[in-house]
């Protein structure tokens, strides 16, 4: 049997990348002109803001003030969580040196970037927790500099708890801007920041679109955004909570897609007859972005068998992947193509989006194919080194030498020819390309 699909998107996520592609590199190419004075402008342009960019400690200590103590301490377990995970990740990184052959040494050596800009969403949504899963894992990485940008809200500047958050997770400098022009202070420089080596950090699809864009000037986490979630289901598993986590993630935006891989007809039916409520329940802004994500862009997948199930995800590669189904082991172990993994009913997508401790920044549209989320490994580079005898280079430089003739590199060649010389005056070496 070949898959069905019992619903079909009309769209993709990446409908629009031409149009938002060539819009993303004006503001872009204006911004790198006009410094920080374009940057504002942009700013009053699409955020509707003309306060101060840079957030002040008095504007710390204001918004600090506002976020209510029950807040504060679901922040901080939440950060507790995240920072301790990052540091059991930053363990399985260790320097290291082999030694060759006797008296030819190589080693590792893990180095942290130095400047990090952290994007943290504002615009629809709050969010908290993408400042938590930034700022904490680039910290405990131990980023030189950490900047930290959030969109802010017309007359009244970043959301407190954002501020807040971003505050205690060790961000050094925050800036209220938001989208393109955002990333763009970041990665030039602006309001006093040093250019940063690695952009990370979800968005829409412009702020998706600048990392891009800017992608080789800077590093990136990934190109993150929009969301997409799937959720694979047996006949073992509750519609009701598969329809829920299907909404859940569809509120995030009007192109945010989620799937629904089944081999049980019925629960498919029964899911799909549900979620329409669901999302008619939910707020305003959160039903109007999660109706049309479900009609435009959700996907219902009747499958044969779970290993068909697990081609599916495979294929689509998403950034969420559920499983609500028997044998989650096996899952575990078959399942390659996911930015983060949920077994079972009692874990969600959402347990990872705020306070797990793993991270929510993580690969979309596709990219979990050949990258993982955000971790304190992104924010460190894997550098190496060597180091010799005399006597224990003598082998390596003869077979540089040949080898660099071989290929026409005759300088190349002299850099070994030299030292052969110098170290082993009395001997003579055959340095000719072998025949």
């Amino acid at each position: 049997m070949t898959i069905q699909y019992l619903k079909k998107a009309e769209r993709t996520s990446t409908d629009d990348a031409g149009d938002v592609r060539a819009r993303v590199q004006d503001i872009l190419d204006a911004i790198e002109a006009g410094g920080d004075d374009a940057a504002r402008r942009y700013a009053a342009k699409f955020d509707r803001y003309e306060g101060d960019i840079v957030v002040g400690r008095a504007e710390i200590e204001a918004a600090s003030a506002k976020v209510s103590q029950k807040l504060k301490d679901d922040i901080r377990y939440a950060h507790d969580n995240i920072r301790r995970f990052a540091e059991a990740q930053k363990a399985t990184i260790a320097d290291m040196e082999f030694e060759i052959e006797p008296g030819l040494i190589a080693g590792q050596k893990a180095l942290p970037c130095q400047a990090a800009g952290c994007y943290a969403p504002g615009g629809r949504y709050a969010h908290i927790a993408s400042a938590l899963m930034t700022v904490t894992t680039a910290k405990v990485a131990g980023c030189g500099h950490i900047a930290a940008c959030s969109p802010p809200r017309p007359g009244v500047g970043i959301h407190p708890a954002i501020i807040y958050t971003a505050d205690l997770c060790g961000a050094d400098r925050i800036l209220a801007l938001g989208g393109v022009q955002g990333v763009a202070a970041m990665a030039f420089g602006l309001f006093g920041l040093p250019k940063a080596d690695i952009l990370v950090g979800p968005g829409n699809q412009f702020v998706a679109e600048a990392k891009r864009i800017l992608f080789g000037r800077v590093g990136i986490d990934m190109f993150a955004g929009p969301t997409d979630s799937l959720v694979i289901a047996d006949e073992n598993a509750d519609p009701e909570i598969v329809a829920v986590d299907l909404v859940g993630q569809a509120e995030h935006g009007y192109n945010s897609p989620v799937w629904l891989a089944t081999n049980a007809r019925g629960l498919a039916e029964r899911v799909m007859a549900r979620v329409p409520a669901l999302i008619a329940d939910l707020p305003e802004l959160n039903a109007k972005n999660a109706e049309a994500a479900w009609r435009d862009y959700a996907e219902v997948i009747l499958c044969d068998d779970r290993e068909e199930m697990a081609r599916v995800a495979d294929d689509i590669a998403p950034e969420h992947l559920t499983v609500q189904a028997a044998d989650l082991d096996w899952w575990l172990g078959r399942l390659k193509c996911y930015g983060s993994l949920f077994l079972g009913e009692e874990t969600t997508v959402a347990y990872g989006d705020k306070a797990t401790g793993t991270n929510h920044v993580l690969p979309t549209s596709g990219a979990a194919r050949y990258t993982g989320g955000l971790s304190v490994h992104k924010f460190m580079k894997l550098v190496t080194w060597q180091r010799a005898t005399a006597e224990g280079a003598k082998r390596v430089a003869e077979a540089t030498a040949r080898i660099s003739r071989l290929e026409g590199m005759e300088g190349h060649a002299r850099s070994a020819d030299i030292r052969l010389a110098k170290y082993f005056p009395g001997e003579s070496f055959d340095l000719s390309v072998a025949k």
